[in-house]
C-alpha cells in the first residue's frame, strides 16, 4: 500500500493504541492479538503497536491494516520525563520497519538522543526506508520543527509527559487530565502537515472535539485497551463522589 493511500485510511478515523507493559497481565502475546482482533472489529483504523512481537503477529493474519510502530523499554523508567525512550535510534526504526509497520512514530523532542543521533537522522532513515515518519512530540516548537525537518505527521503524544511540556502546561493552566486541545489547535493553525491528538482521551466526546478542532486522526490507548487504568479512574472518581 503506498504511504498516500495509508494517509488516505487514517484522516477522520480512531486509531488504537493497543500496548501492554512487561509484567502486566494483558502483556501474554496472544491476549494482544485477541485485543488487536478486538478493536479492528469496532472499526479501528489502524493501529500503534510497540516491539517487533506484537507488530508481527498481527501481520501474520492481517497485510493490510496500517500499522504505526514504536519501540520502548520493557519497563518505563521512574523517570520517564527526562528522557528520549520511544523509538530512539535509527536501529529501533529499522527493527518495526523490519517487523511490518507502516508508519514509524519516534520522540519528535528536540532532546539529546541516547544514541547520539539526531532527529533528522531518524527522520531521513526512515524516508530511505519508504515509510513514513511520525513525531511524537510535547510543545509546539517541538511540532514547527519536526514539520521543518520533514516529518510526515506530528502527534501531541507526550504533552505532559517531559520535562518541559510539564512546566509549559502548568503556567498556561492546562488540565493535566485533559487532551492538550490548545496544542493541537495551534499545530493545526500553523504547520502544514497531519496533526494527530494522542494523549489522554478517554470518552467518544473527547475525541469528537478533537476533530472539530482540526485533528487528522485521533488515537486512542488507555481507555481502550489497558483495563487496570481505566479501573483506577472508575474508582478515583467514585471515592470522590463518596
Amino acid at each position: 500500500m503506498s504511504n498516500t493511500k495509508i494517509l488516505n485510511k487514517l484522516k477522520n478515523q480512531i486509531i488504537v493504541s493497543v500496548q501492554s507493559s512487561f509484567g502486566e497481565p494483558l502483556y501474554d502475546e496472544n491476549i494482544m492479538i485477541a485485543m488487536v482482533k478486538s478493536v479492528i472489529s469496532g472499526g479501528a483504523c489502524a493501529l500503534r503497536l510497540a516491539g517487533e512481537r506484537d507488530i508481527k503477529n498481527v501481520r501474520n493474519f492481517n497485510k493490510e491494516i496500517p500499522i504505526i510502530g514504536i519501540t520502548k523499554p520493557k519497563i518505563i523508567p521512574e523517570n520517564f520525563e527526562e528522557l528520549v525512550y520511544i523509538t530512539p535510534s535509527c536501529a529501533d526504526c529499522e527493527s518495526v520497519i523490519a517487523a511490518g509497520a507502516d508508519i514509524v512514530a519516534f520522540d519528535g523532542t528536540m532532546r539529546q538522543r541516547p544514541s547520539g543521533e539526531k532527529l533528522s537522522e531518524i527522520v531521513d532513515f526512515i524516508h530511505f526506508k519508504g515509510k513514513l515518519a511520525m513525531a511524537d512530540i510535547s510543545t509546539f516548537e517541538e511540532a514547527k520543527n519536526a514539520a521543518s525537518i520533514g516529518c510526515d505527521i506530528v502527534s501531541t503524544t507526550l504533552s505532559g509527559y517531559t520535562k518541559e511540556s510539564i512546566l509549559e502546561n502548568k503556567a498556561a493552566g492546562k488540565n493535566p487530565e485533559e487532551p492538550d486541545y490548545e496544542l493541537l489547535l495551534e499545530i493545526v493553525k500553523n504547520v502544514n502537515c497531519p496533526v494527530i491528538l494522542e494523549g489522554r482521551i478517554w470518552t467518544p466526546e473527547q475525541s469528537a472535539k478533537a476533530f472539530e478542532l482540526g485533528a487528522f486522526a485521533v488515537v486512542i490507548g488507555s481507555a481502550i485497551t489497558r483495563p487496570h487504568e481505566i479501573t483506577k479512574r472508575f474508582i478515583k472518581k467514585g471515592l470522590k463522589a463518596l
